[in-house]
């Protein structure tokens, strides 16, 4: 087995190019919001309902918790903050048109949200369309920020590309280089397979297989039951949600687990929570920890706060996707309490670029290139059953990843993103 200690040099570092998105011909629409108005509407769409629901439901719980500390501080240019959320059903299409509804029926100012990649990259689209500032809080795919990417578009969570150059290298250190992935088949995993195929070719390491499931998968055995004949060093699990409980449950049952080792670009605690201590096994990115250090850093007091309300409130502690919904929404609020208006251009050129503290140690910023946030990725080992007096705790954090060196580099991302702002 190997060792838990991982020193940051012992990482490689790598950078490079990484790499459809639904489109329709919306009217252009941008909300009129009247200095007289009594509240200022953000919506939120998630995925309420389907494999996502436990973790759009955190996120959900992180953006109310912003809302609501902005509101104590007298809210938004005076008004009070209204947040009004749509489920979009895990669909793409139902997505486009809960960011219709918000803009053209509730007159929102502005959309943040969406978890599943595809249905982000609609959104980012249909909001492009009507000129509305939009803030992808938890949707991967690089190409939010990529080939796809808008003026009016900023993506909180990590793109693939950087979850996968922050673990690939630790796995490959840790178990080997010949790699089996099981895949979730949409935009998200299409784009995670590239990232870890390029850290294969960087290392001279192969992907042995990589199968394809399709999201809301229930019965994983077709995949699992090919791993052994095929020896890999490692298992690559990444397929997230409802599909890596599954998964991983599954796994377990068909011996999996006792014979490779697992490991993948971030473990959900919502998933890790749900499956029982025998199947919490293997080594994962994380994209946020609610303790530690090297995590939340010496005297965060906003992160100290965040993580003692988050869990008088829910009797849980906040998991990354809370601090994804957190992190949008303040954000977004901060953007346009500070240019005073809701002109999605405005809101955009003050947010590119604008270096500010959040629930993690150190300075972050959506930056200007390609909108897409930077900041740190954590590695670890899950612990089985916690520790003692926190059995939520199932993360032990070996490492910490900054952006400079795993996501793309500004030269890079410029020759993938062209931001193409309105006359």
């Amino acid at each position: 087995m190997p060792s838990d200690s991982i020193s940051r040099r012992d990482f490689v570092k790598g950078a490079g190019l990484g790499a459809a998105a639904l489109s329709a011909g919306f009217p252009a629409f941008i909300p009129s919001i009247g200095e007289a108005a009594d509240s200022l509407k953000i919506g939120q769409i998630e995925e309420l309902t389907g494999v996502y629901a436990a973790v759009a439901q955190n996120e959900k719980r992180g953006a109310a918790l912003a809302a609501e500390w902005w509101n104590k501080k007298g809210g938004v240019m005076g008004r009070k903050v209204e947040v009004i959320v749509e489920d979009n059903q895990n669909n793409p299409g139902v997505s486009v048109e809960k960011a219709r509804k918000l803009v053209n029926q509730d007159k929102v100012a502005a959309i943040m949200g969406t978890l599943n990649s595809a249905a982000a990259l609609a959104t980012s689209n249909a909001c492009n369309e009507m000129g509305v500032f939009y803030i992808d809080s938890g949707g991967h795919t690089d190409l939010i920020t990529g080939q796809h990417c808008h003026w009016n578009t900023f993506q909180t969570c990590h793109t693939t590309w950087q979850l996968t150059h922050a673990t690939g290298f630790s796995i490959a250190k840790l178990f080997g280089k010949k790699w089996y992935l099981i895949t979730p088949d949409y935009a998200f995993g299409h784009s995670l397979a590239k990232g870890y195929a390029d850290v294969a070719k960087r290392i001279g390491g192969t992907i042995i297989e990589n199968d394809l499931t399709p999201l809301g998968t229930s019965d994983f055995s077709p995949y699992l039951t090919k791993i052994a004949a095929k020896k890999p060093d490692c298992v690559l699990v990444l397929v997230a949600g409802g599909d890596w409980v599954n998964c991983l449950k599954q796994a377990g049952q068909y011996g999996v687990l006792k014979s490779f080792p697992v490991a993948g670009p971030y473990a959900e605690l919502e998933s890790v929570w749900a499956v029982p201590p025998e199947v919490r096994v293997g080594y994962w990115g994380t994209e946020w920890y609610y303790k530690g250090d090297d995590v939340l850093g010496k005297g965060n007091t906003l992160a100290q706060q965040f993580v003692s309300e988050y869990h008088k409130l829910y009797n849980e502690p906040p998991t990354p996707r809370s601090c994804f919904g957190f992190t949008a929404m303040d954000r977004m609020l901060w953007t346009i309490n500070e240019t005073k208006s809701t002109d999605a251009v405005k809101c955009a050129k003050a947010l590119a670029g604008a270096k500010f503290h959040g629930l993690w140690e150190g300075s972050s910023e959506y930056r200007t290139v390609d909108h897409a946030l930077q900041w740190p990725v954590w590695f670890g080992k899950l612990n089985p059953h916690g520790t003692p007096g926190d059995p939520r705790d199932v993360f032990h954090i070996l490492d910490r990843q900054e952006a400079a060196g795993t996501a793309l580099s500004p030269a890079d991302a410029a020759k993938v993103c062209n931001l193409k702002w309105p006359a």
